[in-house]
């Protein structure tokens, strides 16, 4: 297969190529065999998806190293992203971040900050991860020094101690995910600004406390509650004073990572108009991939949205969380997807490449969603698509099929169409 060139992407800046080493042929097939389903404890459903590295490959790197923007930082934090995750057993996914051992949690976090600080700041130092893990275990110590005598009091007094510590001593604040600016959805802004999302904070949270079991300070169990409105604060509890409705509350390593990759994905989202849709209707709304006679009338000012989204993406306007930013809510999308905990990333990963112009490596992964999902006789999903949704993927597999059915826009031929995004017709 030959190198295709293209020219200049509205969501990359510069010319870019695609080579056949970092792309989908058109004859190429995902093996399914390797994906299977499991129930986890406590009528959890988790669901697995395990693949060689060779069957899926990822666009955002490659297109930024082939329009001259080079990604080395980026890859290195992907890489320790991935020996992370790696980790990551069936039994240490439904582990509590409290007593996750596997992990490195803090790490994970640290590396998904410095793949993006380095996809969007082009500098040619990378984040210092190793700094910032010193910051998180200095808070340990810091904790030490000043409330030594906590050690030999009930676990009730020890964790008021540390709430107090973390929230009034540190001033570590919870600010709103979806209102807040960039820094708050990254471990190294928070913990230089001490603000940040109740995913983070419980992070900082668990990471004192394995520090202190560590060091062997911390002689009974403790878990985090992980608050489900929009201003509470995560704190520790004795876990053997516990109660049933406390179970929805407690984060998992897995479910910790997910949380953290979401509040991304939906931040950067490129269409943020009517949030009363899920994130793929919204990108397949702008793409037209909705039957607009069965949902309710549309005001002017949604239509609006929908339109200033378009203009502005197709301008390359991103710096703003308000207006998303494609090259980070493809990376969340792409770290997502490396969880392996739900089809549907590969779903709403496939219309952002389409709203990218990857025309065949959007149908290649909706392709690699449909068969999935349609293997699976249980439909073991944990977000079961709407009847919305599933017709917009429909009309979205036609498009592409007939998009790639053009002549040149399937095979390696040269064909002009990042430039302004257009389609065939």
């Amino acid at each position: 297969m030959f190198a295709m060139s293209l020219p200049v992407s509205p969501w990359i800046s510069g010319p870019f190529a695609l080579s056949s080493s970092s792309s989908f042929s058109a004859s190429s097939s995902f093996n399914l065999s390797g994906f299977h389903f499991s129930v986890s404890s406590g009528a959890r459903v988790a669901c697995r998806a395990h693949y060689a590295s060779k069957d899926l490959k990822f666009v955002l790197h490659q297109a930024l190293d082939d329009s001259g923007i080079h990604t080395a930082h980026a890859k290195v934090a992907r890489d320790g992203f991935c020996s992370e995750i790696k980790k990551l057993s069936d039994i240490e996914r439904e582990t509590s971040i409290c007593i996750n051992r596997g992990v490195d949690l803090g790490k994970a976090a640290l590396f998904i900050a410095a793949e993006d600080d380095s996809l969007i700041s082009h500098s040619s130092v990378p984040l210092p991860v190793d700094s910032f893990i010193e910051r998180l275990d200095d808070l340990s110590m810091d904790y030490c020094s000043h409330y030594s005598s906590a050690f030999r009091a009930s676990p009730e007094v020890f964790l008021e101690t540390l709430d107090r510590y973390l929230y009034v001593n540190k001033g570590f604040r919870r600010t709103n995910a979806k209102l807040s600016e960039p820094r708050a959805l990254y471990l190294h802004s928070v913990l230089t600004h001490r603000s940040g999302s109740a995913a983070l904070l419980s992070l900082i949270y668990s990471e004192i406390l394995k520090m202190l079991r560590l060091w062997g300070l911390l002689d009974f169990d403790v878990e985090i509650f992980f608050p489900h409105d929009s201003h509470s604060l995560p704190r520790g509890y004795h876990k053997q004073k516990s109660k049933e409705s406390d179970q929805p509350h407690i984060m998992t390593s897995q479910s910790l990572l997910v949380e953290m990759l979401n509040i991304l994905k939906d931040a950067f989202w490129p269409f943020q108009h009517d949030n009363t849709k899920s994130l793929f209707l919204r990108a397949a709304h702008a793409a037209n991939c909705i039957d607009r006679s069965n949902t309710a009338t549309e005001s002017g000012f949604e239509l609006a949205s929908a339109k200033a989204a378009q203009h502005r993406l197709e301008r390359g306007v991103w710096t703003s969380v308000r207006f998303g930013d494609m090259r980070r809510a493809l990376s969340a999308c792409e770290r997502l997807i490396l969880l392996e905990t739900d089809l549907t990333e590969l779903r709403d990963y496939s219309i952002l490449l389409y709203h990218s112009g990857f025309y065949e490596e959007s149908l290649q992964y909706l392709k690699l969603y449909k068969d999935l999902e349609s293997s699976s006789t249980e439909r073991l999903v944990s977000k079961s698509p709407s009847n919305l949704e599933e017709d917009a993927v429909e009309k979205l597999m036609v498009r592409l099929n007939l998009i790639l059915m053009e002549e040149g826009w399937g095979c390696s031929t040269y064909r002009s169409f990042l430039a302004n995004n257009s389609e065939p017709w």
